[in-house]
């Protein structure tokens, strides 16, 4: 189908994959974020239940290093305040991409003479989680 469509129409066909392709990548990234922020909580919430004299060890790389129950919840907040500024930060690119596709899928749907709906012949939007 793409050999007969006007050069303009082809190249909005490939941006439109490669912003799915982008809002794919945002969205496993958001998850992995996601995931690694709700494990970070655990941790901490854990933290509270553990005596502050109990001997501590946290993974750096493969190793165990000893630690102490301060650096311990320090490090776990500071983990905590990140991840949830990378969430937020890649939550509003998803919405970005979101729109960019959307707007692109307008483009070419006037290009192309106005035709289908919202997942019409170009399918639906770029998905996500």
């Amino acid at each position: 189908m793409q050999g007969n469509l006007p050069p303009e129409a082809q190249e909005k066909i490939e941006e439109l994959q490669d912003l799915q392709e982008t809002a794919q990548q945002v969205a496993a990234q958001k998850q992995e974020a996601e995931t690694e922020l709700t494990e970070s909580k655990t941790a901490l919430e854990a933290l509270d239940g553990v005596d502050e004299d109990t001997q501590m060890y946290q993974q750096l790389g493969e190793l165990l290093v000893e630690t102490d129950y301060e650096t311990a919840q320090e490090d776990l907040e500071e983990k905590v305040e990140s991840l949830e500024v990378r969430v937020d930060t890649l939550g509003k690119q998803e919405e970005r991409v979101q729109q960019q596709f959307e707007q692109l899928q307008q483009e070419l749907q006037q290009m192309l003479g106005g035709g289908g709906g919202p997942g019409g012949a170009l399918g639906g939007g770029p998905g996500g989680a």
